[in-house]
């Protein structure tokens, strides 16, 4: 009975971990858009130029 609780065990623990890993890819990708669309649509100063697109 034990052996039977371990492999199901570790079978949700696998589960869990693919379907976390799965979110986390759609979370990346879905920043990466983000952050493109800010690059390319950044906003102009008052002189025209575009400047620097990162905040630092």
């Amino acid at each position: 009975m034990v052996p039977i609780l371990l492999v199901l065990l570790l079978a949700l623990i696998l589960f869990g971990a693919g379907f976390a890993l799965k979110a986390l890819w759609w979370l990346a990708i879905f920043v990466l858009v983000v952050w493109l669309l800010g690059f390319v649509a950044r906003g102009t100063s008052s002189t025209g130029s575009r400047g620097r697109w990162y905040r630092w």
